[in-house]
This record gives C-alpha cells, structure tokens and sequence, in this order.
C-alpha cells in the first residue's frame, strides 16, 4: 500500500506546488491523476519516490518511509518504485532487450550493469515481459526504430522488469494518437490487475482516465479537490478542477474517436473475411 501524508512542496522562489496533500492506494488498485497545468501533478509524482525532495509530510510504501530515508538506502527502496516516463526515457542506440534489462541496474554488481551481462533469471524475465507488452519480435531492434506506442511499451516492460511494488507513470499517452493511447492504457490496467500492483498515472486526458481507471484523484493549486470513482467526475467536480470548461465538446470528441476506432475495426474485419473467402 502506498500512503501519502500530508506532503508539501515550497520551491525557492516561494512558490507552493503542494500543500497538504494525503491519500492511499491499496496493492491493484489504478488511480487517475488530473488538474490543469501547475497544478502539481508531476510534483507530486517526483516527490513519492524523491526524485524531488519534500518540504514536508510523509510518502510510506508498506512498511517504509520513503522520506525518511538517507541517500543510501534511498537508492534500495527505489527500486521498488517502478517509473514510467511520458517521453519514454530510452536509451535510443540500446536494443529493446537492453532497455528492459536496464530495470535491473540497482540490483547488480557494476560490472554486470557495465558489461550488460545479466543473470540468465533476469534475461528471461525480461523476455516474458517484452512477450507480454507485444513486443518479443523487437527484442533486438533499436530502440530510435520504433514507433511511440512500441516505445512506450518497452517503458513499461523496463518499469515491470523491476520487479516493482509500485507505479507511477507520468503522461504516458501525451505524445501518442488517441487510438495508440486507449492500448496502452489498457496495457497499464491489465498489467496492475494481473500483478496486484498499485499504480499512479499522471494524465492530462480526463476521458480517457474516466474510460479506464478505478478511481480519480483531482489536483488544483496543489491541493486535492477530488477524489472518488470516475462516475463521481461531474461538471461540477470538472470546474472545482479545472475552471470553466467545455466538457460536453472534448466529449463528443472523444466519441468521434471511438467511432473512427470501430470503423477501423469493421473495415479490418471486412478486409480478413475477404482474404479468408479467396484462401
């Protein structure tokens, strides 16, 4: 379980990105994070696992107090903390099989890690995650030739080779097409529901955080002004969060997009009969 107690966040320059904030996620579950831009989203996401530091409160994974600890054992604890990152993070001249393997640097000697020789245990955990992301024919392809659904793929599959007791993903669908963004979506769902994992996805789209997560946690001036299941989300929670905004449109967007989608579906469908009428 992850539990986050009163944590706040004051930059130098005054700037309070955090004040206050308190929640827990129980192991599987999968929580949308939403708000505007500034509204500490991503800070808070960094401050969890202190790749920003707190100015204050407490984050405990379990048993431990993740803002308590020394740089030393900070390093340990991370890497039960599995990270997935909007513009993906990769390493581009690495191969794909070498990108996941790199979830398991805070468990080697240096040598290894340098050498890139991994433990047979680990090659092949790494290749039951690249089967399971839909990716084990990339194994040895360079990361710089996929595409970026691929490439987000293999940001999970790294994350999850990690062996992880936590997610927190940041954007993960900012820089994909809708229909790529649905996928992985969904990708990231199964996964935690298959592995028990809870996780925190930092999202920009309210739609799609509605169409897949289990419960929605709303941010505005670094304070939580929602949290409740995506049912709950109504216009009136949309504007506490976000202001005055034109939801029914990015609604109807949002149908347009499905439509597209099962069309595409329907043509596909259309064009595997034919093929199987002329075999």
């Amino acid at each position: 379980m992850l539990r986050v107690s009163h944590l706040t966040k004051t930059y130098r320059t005054g700037d309070k990105a955090l004040k206050g904030v308190s929640f827990a996620i129980p192991a599987g579950q999968v929580v949308g994070l939403i708000g505007p831009s500034g509204s500490g989203k991503s800070t808070l996401i960094r401050c969890i696992n202190r790749l920003v530091e707190p100015s204050g409160g407490a984050v405990h994974l379990g048993d431990t107090d993740i803002t308590a600890l020394p740089r030393a054992r900070l390093r340990l604890a991370r890497r039960r903390i599995g990270m997935i990152f909007q513009e993906y993070a990769l390493v581009e001249r690495l191969t794909v099989m070498e990108n996941v393997l790199s979830g398991r640097l805070g468990y080697v000697p240096f040598w290894r890690s340098f050498l890139r020789r991994f433990p047979p245990a680990y090659v092949a955990d790494a290749f039951a995650l690249l089967d399971r992301v839909g990716l084990l024919d990339h194994a040895d392809k360079r990361a710089d030739a996929l595409s970026g659904g691929q490439r987000q793929r293999v940001g999970i599959a790294r994350a999850l080779e990690q062996d992880p007791e936590l997610l927190l993903i940041d954007e993960p669908t900012a820089s994909l097409d809708p229909r790529t963004s649905r996928q992985i979506m969904r990708l990231i769902v199964e996964i935690c529901r298959e592995r028990h994992l809870p996780a925190v996805i930092n999202i920009h789209d309210v739609l799609l955080a509605q169409a897949f997560v289990e419960r929605i946690i709303g941010l505005r001036a670094g304070e939580i002004v929602f949290d409740g299941p995506p049912g709950a989300l109504d216009m009136a929670a949309l504007t506490r969060i976000y202001g005055e905004e034109d939801w029914a449109a990015m609604r109807r967007q949002a149908d347009a997009d499905a439509s597209e989608d099962a069309q595409e579906a329907a043509h596909a469908r259309e064009a595997a009969a034919r093929l199987a009428g002329t075999a």
